[in-house]
């Protein structure tokens, strides 16, 4: 009899994790997007005490960097541990030194990546092969699969098969495409593969292993008398292995049914045009090949599974003896080369063979650009041509060199499958409401079903859209949904910035979260909107979510209330099956949150039925669309930056980027964005303000800020003086205050309104809804491009309130509501920001400052502004080092030609008095400012070479402030050594890291910023070492600037550290704590500034300074700026948190004491700060008084 197929739903990064578990003993892991979550599966099942093959649990090891974790693979392989890493594009080259070692050692192991792009011209988060191309040459062996179904039976392969071979694998399937696409897959399970393992080759692995009770060597150094011959000697390994690999595929195929071979055919036996890809993109070639074989037309594909080692001969044989022409498709870019990697290997395998087809190259789905079917069936139209066009690409319009074969219109290939499309904003819940619906489908009917997610780069609060299909047969789409019978739109705002309507099927189905209902409906919906409906006979539904949600006690999670109104609508499963699967999920999901959360949401299941039908009036059809008009705006906003943020971007061309070529993006792109996407915005009530500016201060997205007016830009405002206040303050004298909302930027975190201290207890700031509110809009808009900036009659660093009518030139970032680290990055920009250089690390700092097409860095009146850069990881210290040094020598030059214009005979007394000013100032940013202002005009009219000399090097006059900026992750770990060195190096440097104690970009992983006790990814069960105190390390030096800080607790301390880490000849390194979404703090991160408050109050985080300037006047260096803790505080703190609650929920017998541990360590840290401000200096410790 046979055994009963178990279906999972899942995605390709968890397939991978259930596989390799069984095998793996070490786990050495680091976090790295789009892979982290196979590491994250494999550390909860760990906690959760899950058995591998071996009947023991994974030991799961986080290191610092990737290549940390590599050498620790390697490290745990030769101490005779099977070992598994997980990893991709940047992370996965870092480990290329180890992977020849491994390699070359022949160490069994296996190296899961899901394929991403590499950063080039620019970032990348998404998938093609760039990385692993990069790998190729290691000696490690190379399986592809396409599909979340070929991940599950083939990563097992690439287990058993280094197991017996000793080759090591890197198993690949595309990223975000197939390691993030949820599937309904037959599962493998260990009872299936566990005969498969051969024990003996475990056990000689074993004996192999490095053992002093029988001491060898390995590692060593040879030279040329032997390496070449030695290292020859590995090659009947590597022509062992595709048999290998062929015969564990066969088993597979044996248990599964479906049939697998290192290179798969599929289509007519006697093709005569084929295609050859790898990896995801093989499946819309299948849709293809079946659609042009159901026309007649003889053509396959052949899929390649085993991509190293190559074998041609497996190659030739799968490939049809009948095809003429073959066109091979290769992810990857290797510009230069006279074609990309398997297009060489593919000619090379049909080098000598008699009557050899054409072969032509192509490259498809750089950085996950989608590949249809209809793509590839242009593919197929050029191989039947005369003279097929060679080195072709496909999915874009080359209209500068040409590659590109004509854009093909979509075709609908299976119009019985269910398609829907649903529109979200990031975190409200619609992304993590669709995966369990993905699931409840798959995992209660007899459906397939599929489920893929895309987004935009921006944090919580960017654009998501959710694709699902369901249908009867296996699901091979791998491309997004185009053609939908049902669309979501679960924000209002989308209905204008957004092509929400585009390829909704004729009787489809429309459902709208809006605060709208029937007849104001109708009104509101624009023209566009409304004329597809009555075209194409939609049936429309809508709904209040967010009042339902505000009632419930949600806040703006709306994902329940549409989730269940979805299921009630299509129907497409039983409602009451849907009701009760969703309050199953909701357990799953959020029990770990406290009971109250779950009935909350159960709340909202019952409340999805609360949507009613608009009618669709058919005379919409007759309504005219007007194209929106043409604003008067830079061409680089209209033609790259509209089109990209109304998700069009697709529809660019080469030609749109060859004059930025390098990835030159302008600077204060995210002002032209206006989403108002926000849910409530604050309002500023003019009789309750104080003029503190404290709201300001605190703003993540710089939307609210105080204006002062003369009475001309009174005059011509279009709130008059009814508006505003008198401002306060001798220098502002008859001028008038407002303090301004930018309600269409605004994410409405609340923050502002949280921390405005207002008059008498009445508050000068109300959060209202937006829809209240727009018609202040018109307020800001003028005052931002009609009220000149008054900074200069205060001095904006004297303190908080004057800081604020610095005009941020850091504004409508991509970071998430509420978001605790861009109010000190705005800060900067405001005190240093016209003579600014930032150096990013790549986190979430990069993300929301750099992403195109949003750069939110900006210019001030006189075109001014911080110039930023990112480079990497791991290396952002030295980066933000390179450019110093560059400034510095530079500037060498440049005071060299200054002191020769004091002599210069040619140069007028006027440019000699100016250069003698210059050199007498250099490093003061606004004195050098002056000084260049006056100085070009003159040195253009001289002429001279030594002003030519000058002019040459101008941007170099101006004294720069310089920043590096990194998250924890980036300081703590990875980037560590190299922030070592660059303090080390003693240079006028200034470095803030703003800490979220995690990974905050990846997900949420433990880094070793994160306390003990906190759960977070990779640290599952509780973190059970202590935070590193990376200030304390850095003022061992003893000349390194150092200060902590947290703006909600202490605006005023933040400003003082930042100021004092500015002015300090040397480097300094400000360590900013920064409350994050992945903390899940229960008060929500409108809430943010205050979770900085409690943090030091409790005593969870100091504050503190050390100021190396302070020991040159015989005083104590280290300043301790906290109070006193309230220790009483601290476990309530904790419990405020999900990452410290939840453990509380999942391991309760572990909690009381690492909740204890953790106030402990706190106590401790804070002992040993109140002993250094309590030193007494200049007094030695033995002998009294030093000596002068």
């Amino acid at each position: 009899m046979s055994k009963e197929k178990k279906f999972l739903t899942c995605d390709g990064n968890q397939a991978a994790a259930h596989i390799s578990y069984m095998f793996t003993e070490v786990a050495a892991i680091y976090p790295i997007t789009p892979s982290s979550t196979m590491a994250e599966y494999v550390d909860e099942w760990a906690a959760a005490g899950r058995k591998n093959i071996f009947g023991e649990t994974v030991l799961v090891q986080e290191m610092q960097s990737e290549g940390g974790a590599a050498g620790a693979v390697h490290g745990s392989l030769q101490a005779g541990a099977l070992t598994t890493t997980y990893t991709a594009s940047q992370g996965l080259l870092l480990m290329i030194p180890n992977m020849y070692k491994i390699a070359g050692e022949l160490l069994p192991c296996v190296f899961h990546v899901s394929a991403r792009t590499i950063a080039s011209h620019a970032l990348s988060i998404f998938g093609d092969h760039q990385d692993v191309m990069a790998t190729r040459q290691t000696g490690c062996a190379m399986l592809a699969e396409s599909s979340v179904q070929e991940v599950m039976d083939l990563s097992a392969v690439a287990h058993l098969a280094t197991i017996k071979s000793r080759v090591p694998f890197v198993n690949f399937f595309d990223g975000f495409r197939t390691s993030h696409e949820i599937q309904k897959i037959e599962m493998l399970e260990q009872e299936d593969l566990e005969p498969l393992l051969d024990r003996q080759a475990v056990a000689e692995f074993r004996e192999r292993a490095l053992n002093p009770d029988a001491p060898v060597a390995r590692g060593m150094a040879e030279n040329g008398d032997v390496f070449f011959q030695h290292r020859e000697a590995c090659n009947n390994y590597y022509n062992a292995v595709p048999e290998i690999v062929e015969y564990y595929m066969g088993k597979i195929s044996e248990i599964t049914g479906r049939e697998y071979h290192l290179f798969d055919y599929y289509g007519a036996p006697q093709a005569e045009r084929v295609v050859i890809a790898m990896g995801s993109g093989c499946q819309a070639a299948q849709e293809a090949v079946d659609y042009l074989r159901s026309k007649g037309e003889k053509v396959g594909l052949i899929s390649v599974h085993l991509y190293r080692p190559f074998s041609a001969k497996h190659l030739l044989a799968a490939v049809p003896a009948t095809a003429k022409t073959i066109a091979v498709l290769d992810r990857t870019k290797e510009p230069g080369a006279p074609g990309d990697p398997l297009y060489l290997d593919v000619c090379e395998a049909y080098k000598g063979v008699a009557n050899a087809p054409v072969i032509v190259a192509g490259r498809f789905g750089l950085a996950s650009k989608d590949t249809t079917p209809a793509e590839i069936i242009s593919v197929f139209e050029n191989l039947s041509l005369p003279a097929p066009k060679d080195h072709f690409t496909i999915g874009i319009v080359d209209d500068v060199t040409f590659t590109s074969l004509p854009p093909v219109a979509p075709i609908v290939l299976n119009d019985k499958m269910f398609e829907a499309k649903f529109y979200g904003l990031g975190a409200d819940g619609t992304v993590g409401a669709n995966k369990n619906s993905v699931k409840i489908i798959g995992d209660n009917t007899n459906k397939y079903c599929q489920a893929y997610f895309a987004y935009d780069s921006k944090k919580s609060g960017g654009f998501t859209c959710s694709h699902l299909r369901f249908g009867d047969d296996p699901i091979r789409s791998t491309y997004l949904v185009t053609t939908p019978c049902f669309v979501a739109c679960h924000v209002q705002a989308y209905l204008h910035l957004y092509d929400v309507t585009r390829g909704l099927r004729d009787g489809g189905t429309f459902l709208l979260n809006t605060i709208w209902k029937g007849e104001e409906l109708a009104k509101n919906l624009p023209n566009k909107v409304k004329k597809y409906f009555a075209d194409h006979n939609i049936t429309v539904y809508y709904i209040d979510a967010t009042k339902i949600a505000q009632e419930i006690g949600l806040g703006n999670r709306t994902n329940t209330i549409l989730q269940s109104a979805f299921f009630r609508i299509t129907e497409v499963i039983p409602v009451d099956l849907a009701v009760e699967q969703m309050k199953k999920f909701i357990v799953k999901s959020y029990s770990k949150k406290g009971q109250d959360v779950v009935d909350k949401n159960y709340a909202a299941v019952d409340r999805g039925g609360e949507y009613a039908k608009l009618d669709v009036d058919p005379a919409w059809s007759n309504l005219t669309v007007e194209e929106e008009a043409g604003k008067d705006e830079n061409p680089f906003i209209k033609n790259l930056v509209r089109p990209i943020n109304a998700q069009d971007g697709d529809s660019l061309k080469v030609s749109d980027f060859a004059a930025i070529a390098d990835g030159t993006w302008q600077q204060s792109t995210a002002r032209s964005e206006k989403r108002g996407v926000a849910t409530f915005v604050p309002e500023w009530v003019e009789e309750n303000c104080i003029q503190c500016n404290k709201c300001a201060y605190v703003c993540p997205h710089a939307a609210i800020r105080p204006f002062v007016l003369d009475k001309a830009e009174l005059a011509a405002s279009p709130f008059g003086e009814n508006g505003t206040i008198p401002a306060i303050g001798k220098t502002f004298a008859d001028m008038r205050f407002i303090q301004a909302v930018d309600v269409l930027d605004c994410l409405g975190c609340g923050n502002c309104a949280d921390v405005c201290p207002g008059k008498k207890g009445e508050k000068a700031l109300v959060m209202k809804p937006l829809e209240t509110q727009l018609e202040v809009q018109k307020d800001w808009d003028y005052c931002v491009e009609n009220v000149k900036s008054k900074q200069n009659l205060v001095d904006v660093k004297a303190n908080v309130k004057n800081s604020q009518f610095a005009t941020p030139l850091f504004e409508f970032s991509g970071a998430c509501s509420g978001c605790g680290e861009t109010p000190y990055v705005k800060l900067i920009s405001q005190l240093y920001g016209d003579h600014e250089m930032v150096a990013n690390a790549t986190g979430c700092s990069s993300i929301y400052s750099g992403s195109v097409p949003s750069t939110p860095y900006t210019v001030n009146e006189k075109g001014h502004g911080p110039a930023w850069g990112n480079s990497l990881f791991e290396d952002f210290a030295e980066f933000g080092l390179g450019m110093f040094i560059a400034n510095e020598q530079l500037r060498r030059r440049l005071t060299d030609y200054m002191q020769k214009a004091t002599e210069c005979a040619d140069c007028s007394d006027e440019i000699k008095a100016l250069a003698k000013e210059w050199l007498e100032c250099e490093d003061d940013a606004v004195k050098t400012r002056e000084i260049t202002d006056k100085l070009l005009p003159l040195a253009e009219q001289c002429g001279c070479e030594i002003c030519k000399n000058i002019l040459d090097l101008k941007h170099y006059l101006v004294k720069r402030s310089h920043w590096i900026i990194a998250g924890d992750g980036a300081s703590y770990d990875i980037g560590f050594g190299g922030l070592d060195h660059v303090l080390a190096c003693g240079k006028n440097i200034n470095v803030i890291v703003v800490d979220t104690e995690v990974y905050s970009n990846t997900g949420g992983q433990a880094s070793k910023a994160t306390p003990i006790g906190a759960i977070a990814k990779f640290a599952a069960s509780g973190k059970r070492i202590r935070k590193k105190d990376l200030g304390l390390i850095a003022s061992t030096y003893g000349y390194v600037y150092v200060a902590q800080i947290a703006m909600g607790a202490d605006q005023a301390q933040t400003l003082k550290a930042i100021r004092e880490a500015e002015a300090y000849n040397g480097p300094s390194l400000i360590i900013a704590y920064a409350p994050c979404i992945n903390h899940g703090i229960k008060a929500g991160m409108g809430r943010s500034q205050q979770e900085e408050a409690n943090a030091v109050e409790c005593g969870y985080w100091s504050l503190w300074r050390y100021n190396p300037d302070a020991e040159l006047e015989g005083k104590n260096p280290f300043t301790l700026d906290s109070k006193a803790p309230n220790w009483d505080k601290f476990e309530d703190f904790l419990k405020g948190e999900v990452r410290y609650a939840s453990l509380l929920k999942q391991y309760p017998a572990e909690a009381a004491e690492l909740f204890a541990a953790a106030k402990a360590n706190a106590q401790w840290r804070y002992n040993n700060y109140r002993r250094l401000a309590q030193q007494q200096w200049g007094v030695d410790p033995e002998a009294g008084n030093l000596p002068e």
